[in-house]
């Protein structure tokens, strides 16, 4: 097999399999925390406009409604008054990293910390398969 291929006698196919999923789900994980690094600039990009709002109705002498993004809507968090960077931080750092860990670890026993044995593995398949 390709360079940095377990050695087969050394992964059988099902601990592939089972390493490959552990792995799957972890890619997921890293998937949804980009959709929650878009979530996070997305509101923040919104506010920005919210800010700018403010200062041109104030321009334009609608107090009030000036007042009411000032007061009710800026400061305002998106879950329990926390906002997104405080939802981030606590999604990277208590919820994703166990998670990056368990895989490192499982990855080690498994594969002695090779990545990706599956898809190793089907590419030099293919790849042999081609040169016939």
């Amino acid at each position: 097999m390709g360079d940095n291929v377990p050695d087969s006698d050394d992964v059988s196919e099902a601990e592939a399999e089972a390493l490959h999923k552990v792995e799957l789900a972890l890619e997921w994980l890293r998937r949804a925390h980009g959709t929650f690094v878009e979530l996070h600039h997305s509101t923040g990009h919104a506010l920005d406009h919210l800010a700018d709002a403010e200062s041109a109705l104030r321009e334009q002498g609608y107090e009030e409604f000036a007042d009411e993004i000032r007061d009710d809507h800026l400061p305002r968090g998106v879950l329990d008054d926390r906002w997104t960077y405080d939802l981030l931080e606590e999604y990277e750092e208590d919820f994703l990293s166990p998670y990056e860990e368990f895989e490192d670890e499982v990855r080690d026993e498994i594969s002695d910390g090779v990545r990706h044995v599956k898809e190793r593995r089907q590419e030099s398949e293919w790849k042999e398969r081609a040169e016939r």
